[in-house]
C-alpha cells in the first residue's frame, strides 16, 4: 500500500501543450487575441487547477479521506475535463486543413447524408448549447457510427458519453467574445473554414482499432 501512494505522490504532472501553430495562425477566424488569452490564460488555468486537484485527492487518499476524494470528484471532471477538451481542440484546427479523407467521407455520407448535412446538424446543435459548453463530432465504438453530441461546461465527450471525440467546437464565450461578441451563430458558421480534417481524419481512424 505505501508503494502505490509514493507512485501516486511521483506521478507526472500535466502541463500546458504547445500549440502546433504561431497565435495569429487562424486569423480572421480566430484573432491572434483570443488564441493568447484562451490558450495562456484559460488552458493554463485548467493544467494548474488539475494538478493542485489531483494532489489533494492523492493526500485524501493517502490518509483514507474517502469523503474528501468524492467532494473533490466535480472539481477534477470539470479542470480535468477542460485540459481533455482543449488540448483536442487545438489539433482539430488549422489554416489549411484539406478535406475528410475518403473513409471518413464515406462515414459521414453514411450517417448524415453528405458533409453539408453533417456541418448544418453540429453548427445547430452546438449553437443551442445553452450557457457554456461543447459541440462534437464522435465516434460511436459500440454502434460503430458518427455521432453529434454536446456537453456542457468542460464535460469531457468520451467519460461521459462514450464516444470517442473527432472534432470539437468550444462554444465557451472566452473561445469568441472578443471578435464575435455576442453572436455565436457567426463564430460557429466561421470555424469549419480552419477545421483540420486531416486531424479529424487521423482520429476517426484511430477510433476504429
Amino acid at each position: 500500500m505505501n508503494s502505490f501512494f509514493t507512485l501516486l505522490r511521483s506521478r507526472a504532472k500535466h502541463t500546458l501543450p504547445d500549440l502546433p501553430y504561431d497565435y495569429n495562425a487562424l486569423e480572421p477566424v480566430i484573432c491572434n487575441e483570443i488564441m493568447q488569452i484562451h490558450h495562456q490564460k484559460h488552458h493554463a488555468t485548467y493544467v494548474n487547477n488539475l494538478n493542485t486537484c489531483e494532489e489533494k485527492i492523492h493526500e485524501a487518499l493517502s490518509k483514507g479521506n474517502i469523503k474528501e476524494a468524492i467532494a473533490l470528484q466535480p472539481a477534477l471532471k470539470f479542470n480535468g475535463g477542460g485540459h481533455i477538451n482543449h488540448s483536442i481542440f487545438w489539433t482539430n484546427l488549422a489554416k489549411d486543413g484539406g478535406e475528410p479523407s475518403k473513409e471518413l467521407m464515406d462515414a459521414i455520407k453514411r450517417d448524415f447524408g453528405s458533409l453539408e448535412k453533417m456541418q448544418e446538424k453540429m453548427s445547430a446543435a452546438t449553437i443551442a448549447v445553452q450557457g457554456s459548453g461543447w459541440g462534437w463530432l464522435g465516434y460511436c465504438p459500440v454502434a460503430k457510427r458518427l455521432k453529434i453530441q454536446t456537453c456542457a461546461n468542460q464535460d469531457p465527450l468520451e467519460p461521459t458519453t462514450g464516444l470517442i471525440p473527432l472534432f470539437g467546437i468550444d462554444v465557451w464565450e472566452h473561445a469568441y467574445y472578443l471578435q464575435y461578441k455576442n453572436v455565436r451563430p457567426d463564430y460557429v458558421k466561421a470555424i469549419w473554414k480552419i477545421a483540420n480534417w486531416k486531424n479529424i481524419s487521423e482520429r476517426f481512424a484511430n477510433a476504429q482499432h
